[in-house]
């Protein structure tokens, strides 16, 4: 991925590490749309950052993927790049159905329906592309679980193993998969985790982010330092203290 030169779609940039790497992008160079569901947050976006490119797209609907893959296709038609960014987390009780269910249903829709059906409706496109890009979005939590975020950790493990075998799918073709594994960054995802001192300030993670697409562009996986303690426990046998300390310092942590 060239950080200079690319067009890049990223839906659910509205906010948080998406919106934080969509405006990083945009000023290295690329041409950048950001997708969300709200179309007064997507003009207020156009309006204060002249040159960013703006569609609506509910990732949790596959009709409005639909349209608005159509749509980017439609006016972008360079676009190389997507990076699958929509995601949700939610604390979860797993003691019984009704504190589980309809929020596990909603993880499942948005963090792994969604990227599959965005990836749907681009990769022939893509494919067509003389070089592509496909990002996914996973998390520490792929690799180390969160006591209190059962669904969103399996949604985003299941988010590494589809990276790692579309990789292996798409070897033959034009478009790279890159996995970038966000640790715990100071966003909304979840009520109060934008001032959570354990986690590192968003300005910082993407400034690592771009550095890392810039210096290491054929890289598999975009790894910042915080996140390879979750990353790589298990190669280095220090699995069991990986998921202890993250459990007692950080209880609502990405």
């Amino acid at each position: 991925m060239d950080i200079t030169d690319s067009t890049v779609f990223i839906p659910g940039a509205t906010s948080g590490i998406g919106l934080a790497l969509a405006l990083a992008l945009h000023d290295a160079g690329s041409t950048v749309v950001v997708g969300g569901r709200r179309t007064e947050l997507l003009e207020q976006i156009a309006s204060e950052h002249p040159g960013l490119g703006t569609v609506r797209i509910d990732t949790s609907d596959p009709a409005s993927i639909r349209a608005a893959a159509a749509e980017v296709i439609a006016r972008w038609p360079g676009l190389d790049t997507l990076v699958t960014m929509a995601g949700v987390m939610r604390v979860e009780d797993w003691h019984r159905p009704e504190g589980f269910l309809a929020s596990a249903e909603e993880v499942v829709t948005t963090n792994l329906l969604g990227p599959v059906r965005l990836i749907a409706a681009f990769v022939e496109h893509l494919r067509s592309r003389p070089t592509a890009t496909i990002m996914t979005v996973s998390s520490g939590l792929a690799f180390a679980p969160l006591r209190v975020t059962p669904s969103y950790n399996a949604s985003k493990a299941a988010i590494h193993m589809l990276s790692e075998s579309l990789r292996l799918q798409l070897a033959d073709t034009s478009v790279r998969v890159v996995e970038l594994v966000p640790p715990s960054v100071r966003t909304d995802l979840l009520p109060g985790h934008a001032t959570n001192a354990d986690a590192l300030p968003l300005a910082a993670f993407v400034d690592e982010v771009i550095g890392l697409l810039r210096d290491r562009p054929d890289a598999d996986e975009v790894l910042v330092e915080r996140v390879r303690f979750l990353r790589y426990g298990e190669a280095r046998g220090d699995y069991p203290r990986v998921v202890a300390a993250l459990n007692a310092s950080d209880p609502h942590g990405r």
